[in-house]
């Protein structure tokens, strides 16, 4: 689908200086608009704006000195555009704060993947209990925040439902080595990026099992299975989960240790505890909170998703690995569906 030409917005807030929002910001830098970056911690927001780097979540990147680093929210709140890129698992909060310093026009978008643990919510709907009436879109696709940060090609998908509003963050995000496809299916965009985490750590476990690449294949295959019925049972269309944010999004976070997510598995499955796997780590690692939330919404659509629900009692109820992979290989044979 071409985008037609329009009037992109030229002041762009970064809402949240984890590795993501660092290199987003960078990005959109890239792209002509001016940017504020928002970190929560005053501390580490003073400590980017004197170094021009985030040496805490992606080391080694020179920002801009044109990007302004602040962790005063009114002052990220006063741009144009807000790209929302905190953990999934903080979102409600920020949304809270920023709802008196926002008018009721201003646009967002949605940068993190996951699901609300606590209420099994998607992040539009967080927004649209905590922010209610602003425009919104998502951002999801495989993309490495190192890589994008240094002007790597990477193509993602924005979701909106308003194709005004999309055109519009096309011509404000979208250079020549970071590309934006549009879609109209918000919905479709979130699972697919929530989802694939929970995978990448089942990816991890069997890289780290010595497994083999068929078995990993075949997981992949299989959860895009359960990720498409989920999503179809939340009012998303099917073929959303074969594009970027879906099986592209599965591709990359599934086969790299890059991914915060398939190196957690990747140490579970060389044996260490999940305390001494997450020991360490600067960054959150969604699938962690998101397992328990896909298994509660798959269970509510009363849709078989094994995978997930492998993973979830490795996270979360104590099951022995080995115990739930011999689970998993004795499931009755089946015909291959979606």
């Amino acid at each position: 689908m071409a985008v037609a030409s329009t009037t992109a917005l030229r002041h762009v807030a970064v809402i949240g200086a984890g590795a993501w929002g660092t290199a987003l910001a960078i990005a959109v830098r890239r792209a002509g608009a001016e940017v504020v970056l928002w970190a929560r911690r005053p501390d580490l927001a003073e400590t980017i704006a004197r170094r021009r780097e985030n040496a805490d979540y992606l080391p080694g990147v020179g920002l801009d000195a044109a990007i302004l680093v602040t962790s005063d929210l009114a002052v990220a709140a006063a741009a144009e555009l807000l790209l929302l890129v905190v953990p999934a698992q903080h979102l409600r909060a920020v949304a809270g704060s920023l709802a008196p310093l926002l008018p009721d026009d201003r646009p967002l978008v949605i940068c993190a993947k996951g699901i609300e643990q606590a209420s099994g919510a998607l992040m539009s709907e967080v927004l649209a209990q905590e922010l209610p009436g602003r425009p919104q879109a998502v951002l999801s696709g495989p993309s490495f925040a190192a890589e994008v940060a240094h002007g790597l090609p990477t193509a993602l998908t924005l979701a909106a439902e308003d194709a005004a509003l999309g055109a519009a963050l096309v011509a404000t995000l979208g250079s020549r080595a970071f590309r934006p496809y549009l879609s109209d299916d918000p919905l479709g965009v979130q699972i697919g990026g929530a989802v694939k985490n929970v995978v990448a750590i089942a990816c991890g476990i069997v890289a780290g099992r010595r497994l083999g690449d068929n078995a990993r294949a075949a997981l992949i295959t299989r959860a895009l299975a359960e990720i498409v019925q989920i999503g179809r049972a939340k009012g998303a269309r099917a073929e959303t989960f074969m594009g970027l944010s879906g099986l592209g999004d599965l591709l990359l976070t599934c086969t790299s240790a890059q991914s915060r997510n398939f190196s957690l598995g990747l140490a579970l499955g060389e044996g260490k505890t999940l305390a001494g796997a997450l020991g360490g780590r600067q960054s959150v690692v969604e699938g962690l909170y998101t397992a328990s939330a896909v298994v509660a919404m798959a269970a509510g659509a009363k849709i078989d998703a094994p995978i997930a629900t492998a993973v979830d009692a490795v996270l979360n109820r104590g099951a022995d690995i080995g115990v739930t992979i011999d689970g998993l290989l004795a499931r009755p044979f089946r015909a291959e569906s979606v």
